[in-house]
């Protein structure tokens, strides 16, 4: 096994993603992607791919030009039939590359939201793992404003109040998540520590609350999808 792990900006890393993966002996690669000077890989040597997110949006390809490799790199993985997964920017990319339609949202998601699992995600033996206690619904870390249509041929996973697609699966390999199950609290401090009109405290207090158990959950994705 060796994964590609695709980086959208430096700030938004593989956070726990890494941590699995260091924790099971499995190879992996980091690929800055966003730096000029980045060599992109041969990516027929690995057998993962997982997409971070990012805060440019998939409609600003021409002012993020290696957003375009992106799309390569995953429709060859898709060719492939190789497991891939995107979180949040790397969701819409996915959902890109399928056809989809990805667009500006009515209003940003940020901070700890509840998502409902659909049946069919309840069913997903991957996707069913973030179940709060075999509950249809799950509490996740959410950053964004931006949005997309299914995919044709997708199944839908879970949805929102706000935004009906949440997480969908194409085929059996590829999962798209628009929520960051890869947060730790370091991260989520470094990500409010320049934004202003949130009570930072507030949400770290939350963190702190929800993250052992949000831990166990996305390890027990990881688990299912690198398996």
């Amino acid at each position: 096994m060796n994964v590609l792990i695709i980086k959208n900006i430096e700030t938004e890393g593989p956070g726990t993603i890494e941590d699995f993966l260091r924790e099971k002996g499995i190879t992996y690669s980091i690929l800055e992607l966003y730096d000029c000077k980045a060599e992109v890989p041969d990516v027929r040597q690995y057998s993962h791919l997982v997409i971070m997110g990012g805060p440019m949006a998939v409609y600003e390809m021409e002012g993020y030009p290696f957003l375009n490799y992106e799309v390569a790199i995953i429709r060859a993985f898709m060719v492939a039939r190789k497991p891939l997964l995107g979180i949040c920017l790397g969701a819409q990319m996915i959902a890109h590359a399928l056809g989809a339609r990805v667009y500006a949202g009515r209003t940003k998601e940020i901070g700890w939201y509840t998502v409902d699992i659909t049946d069919e995600g309840m069913k997903d033996p991957v996707f069913s793992s973030l179940s709060l206690d075999g509950s249809d619904s799950a509490r996740v870390f959410q950053w964004h404003g931006d949005t997309f249509d299914l995919p044709r041929e997708a199944v839908r996973l879970a949805s929102s109040a706000l935004y009906e697609n949440q997480a969908f699966r194409y085929r059996d390999n590829v999962y798209a998540l628009q929520f960051h199950i890869e947060v730790t609290p370091q991260m989520i401090r470094e990500w409010f520590k320049d934004e202003e009109g949130f009570d930072v405290d507030e949400m770290l207090r939350q963190t702190e609350a929800l993250y052992t158990e949000y831990h166990r959950r996305a390890f027990r994705f990881y688990e299912g999808f690198f398996s």
